[in-house]
């Protein structure tokens, strides 16, 4: 079975929720146990068999480069080789840019059909053989990856005379679904991208569910956003109870 190479990480936002860290770097540099959440989301896929990496960055780019530059071999300009026949690059897509905009100027780079799309601020234990096969047995222009909100607050049942029924623990079943990332998209979408101020979410996702070219693949295992301090705390605690365990994949000089 023919595998998908290619991963896109969207890296280019302002990251204003998390302002303790992003006025200075790029959300997805911040350090999780020591390493940038960057590293983290792409040894999920090089462990999995991914070699080519374009990290889609805008906000603070040159952090993201300069890191880089400071830990890899730079085979050319803002392309670097991180461990054997596997690379990365780093392509500015510009600021202001939004995500639909991102991926449309990348894609002009890609050389396959299908590729791997994730955000930047999200890890998750995604087993991507169940994802491609889902996919591929679908053949939808993209297939999301749909997860569990972790659960923030404990759970209440009440009867009608407002009597505590059930005192509940955090239960993330309870939460429903929502869009995890960690995208397999066509380069059909480009067709579904105007230009750089289309945000994926909006205009291009929607028109394909409406068309019943977007698919989900429901994902019941770990899933962990990084938006505010506490959740890295977690993230962090999650890692050394080994919830999460791809930290260790490769380590860079620093």
């Amino acid at each position: 079975m023919k595998k998908i190479k290619t991963a896109l990480i969207l890296a280019g936002g302002r990251g204003t929720r998390f302002s303790e860290y992003t006025k200075t770097i790029p959300k997805p540099m911040i350090k999780a146990k020591g390493k940038p959440l960057l590293l983290h989301i792409i040894n999920i896929y090089k462990s999995q068999g991914v070699s080519n990496f374009s990290i889609l960055s805008g906000y603070k780019s040159e952090f993201i480069e300069n890191y880089f530059k400071d830990n890899f071999n730079e085979v050319s300009k803002n392309h670097f080789e991180i461990s054997e026949n596997v690379f990365v690059n780093i392509l500015n897509t510009g600021i202001d840019t939004m995500t639909g905009g991102r991926i449309k100027q990348a894609i002009e780079k890609i050389h396959e059909e299908n590729f791997y799309l994730t955000y930047g601020d999200g890890v998750s234990n995604i087993n991507l053989e169940e994802l491609y096969n889902f996919h591929f047995k679908n053949e939808t222009v993209a297939t999301l990856t749909a997860v569990r909100p972790p659960a923030r607050f404990g759970s209440l049942d009440l009867n009608s005379d407002n009597y505590v029924e059930n005192f509940g623990e955090k239960n993330s079943a309870k939460e429903g679904w929502i869009n995890g990332g960690f995208f397999i998209i066509n380069k059909a979408i480009k067709d579904y991208i105007i230009d750089d101020m289309t945000l994926l979410e909006r205009e291009p996702l929607q028109k394909l569910s409406i068309e019943r070219q977007l698919k989900a693949f429901k994902h019941d295992g770990y899933w962990r956003p990084v938006d505010t301090i506490r959740e890295l705390e977690i993230l962090e605690k999650e890692m050394d109870n080994n919830f999460f365990n791809y930290y260790d994949a490769f380590n860079p000089k620093v």
